[in-house]
């Protein structure tokens, strides 16, 4: 079996997050990486057992119950013996695994399979104890399904990218290695001495009836959102050291005045981190007279044009405000997303008390959809303000004074970022082109039964596949920001003085000796294509 040495199993003893009542997302997140593991506290095994004693009286009693004594979706009006349970579940599996596109990658797979399990353990879908314990091995594991990330409207959940996770622990479907490589499930199980799975009760319908797929990516979306921001941030405050930008509309009386919490938490971090900074312009203007600069000349009546006008333009000065609206969208995004992964999406749920089985929605993703649109058009707006800065960096009649593409020799027969700069437009592009709303996308499907869907997971996938193009362009924004800081430090900015590493902000120090770690000062014209991609890899 290839690559087998990829499913080892923990060699090492890892922290591990207690699932009881509550996962947070930083949480969730460690388990997906695989940096924790996964332990269920004593009351979770209890919560199981009554939903599942639920659900087997419901079977001795004969009761109409979806999924269980009636078929699915617009067939439910067919119902059928109990005696054809184990069947119904297969067949369930089965017909649902119609997954195609590339498949998700390790990670988002595991967040399937967590989301999965921590819906199931709130102790409202009535399956099997074995169920629980093989999925909570499976991850403990290092293991993730091999999950098709197209085929799932989001309305009963996501049937299709569930139905491929089960198959994996069916030992009919197959797995992925963290780097990517598919391996059939049966061999897998067996290296790691666990047996695949026979759907028992409504195991099947455990695990497909949720919002697994569109919660777990959407919940890594989140991490890397913060990433972005935190990025989008320092980069800002090293554009604006570099461009002798006024702290004055960074001021904390902003914040107090429109009290968003996004703005002031921007605000308070913009201003530590230019603590530090010599560069900065942190003497307000309106400390200076007009009659200062009007007893320089004779006509006290003439309009004077002064070298440093009262305000920078918005990529600076309302970098509070940008940046402080896309926190309180990653905000909302974190809320909406960390209440769908401690929440129980399936249908029906089985109470330990009468009436046993509740007939509902709970697995439609709206909240999901929602909450993936808006994070994606507010990490859009940092992709925008970043090409703003980029492009303001590199022209010479905006830069002050810096070189033309920022290439300091034989300017002209070298273009320097000149290429990088259009390849921030371009990204830039394709991300508008992206940032139209998928939550309002339904169209009825399955024989009209889910007549109005939810899109969740499209939506989430969305926002995922845009993160990689922003941080692309955070990336040529780096690249720029420390050749700029270069040519100041080495002098050859002809009309700037030449300045210490030492008079930049800490902050701006650090982008520049995590970009330098990954290239070189560009002296002369090179590729810049492997660089772009390795400082964006490595930003998130």
């Amino acid at each position: 079996m290839a690559h087998t040495d990829r499913f080892e199993g923990n060699s090492l003893a890892k922290e591990k997050v207690i699932l009881s009542t509550f996962i947070a997302l930083d949480d969730f997140c460690s388990v997906c990486s695989g940096d924790k593991d996964v332990e269920l506290a004593p009351d979770i095994w209890n919560k199981v057992e009554k939903s599942y004693a639920s659900l087997a009286q419901c079977i001795d009693e004969k009761r109409v119950v979806y999924g269980i004594t009636t078929g699915f979706g617009p067939l439910a009006n067919r119902l059928m013996s109990t005696e054809n349970i184990q069947d119904l579940q297969r067949n369930l599996i089965y017909h649902l695994a119609t997954g195609v596109g590339e498949p998700l990658n390790w990670q988002a797979a595991r967040a399937v399979m967590l989301d999965r399990l921590v819906s199931i353990t709130r102790g409202w879908s009535g399956a099997s104890m074995a169920l629980v314990e093989l999925i909570v091995r499976c991850l403990n594991y290092g293991l993730a399904p091999w999950v098709p990330q197209k085929g799932t409207v989001g309305a009963s959940g996501d049937l299709t990218p569930c139905a491929h996770m089960a198959l994996a622990l069916m030992g009919e479907g197959a797995f992925i290695t963290p780097q990517g490589y598919k391996q059939p499930a049966k061999e897998t199980l067996a290296l790691l001495d666990l047996t695949p799975f026979s759907l028992e009760g409504r195991d099947g319908l455990a695990l497909v009836n949720g919002t697994s797929a569109m919660s777990g990516i959407a919940a890594l979306n989140h991490k890397s959102a913060k990433q972005l921001l935190e990025w989008s941030v320092k980069l800002s405050v090293s554009h604006a050291e570099l461009l002798q930008g006024q702290a004055e509309a960074w001021h904390p009386e902003f914040a107090i005045a429109r009290p968003h919490m996004g703005q002031s938490l921007i605000t308070s971090r913009l201003n530590e981190y230019i603590r530090s900074s010599q560069l900065i312009q942190k003497e307000r203007l309106s400390n200076t007279y007009i009659s200062d600069i009007f007893e320089q000349t004779d006509n006290a009546t003439e309009v004077h044009k002064i070298e440093v006008p009262p305000q920078d333009p918005y990529t600076i000065r309302c970098v509070p405000q940008i940046l402080g609206a896309v926190h309180d969208m990653i905000d909302f995004h974190e809320r909406m997303v960390e209440t769908e992964i401690n929440s129980t999406t399936d249908n029906p749920l089985f109470q330990t008390e009468a009436p046993y089985a509740l007939h509902g929605g709970n697995f439609y993703g709206q909240h999901v959809a929602f909450a993936s649109d808006a994070l994606k058009t507010a990490l859009i707006k940092i992709a925008i303000l970043a090409e703003r800065q980029v492009a303001c960096l590199t022209d010479e009649k905006l830069n002050k004074g810096l070189p033309a593409f920022l290439q300091p020799n034989t300017t002209g027969l070298h273009s320097g970022f000149m290429g990088a700069q259009v390849t921030a437009t371009a990204l830039l592009a394709e991300l508008r082109s992206s940032a139209h709303p998928v939550s309002i996308q339904s169209i009825p499907t399955n024989g009209n039964n889910q007549d109005v869907v939810s899109m969740g997971t499209i939506a989430a996938r969305s926002t995922d596949s845009i993160l990689h193009d922003i941080f692309r362009i955070l990336a040529i924004q780096a690249l720029c920001v420390s050749q700029a800081m270069d040519l100041l430090i080495e002098g050859k900015v002809p009309g700037r003085r030449q300045y210490e590493l030492s008079e930049f902000s800490e902050t701006a120090q650090s982008v520049r000796e995590f970009t330098r770690g990954k290239a070189d000062f560009l002296d002369q014209d090179r590729p810049l294509s492997d660089d772009i991609e390795t400082i964006a890899e490595e930003m998130i």
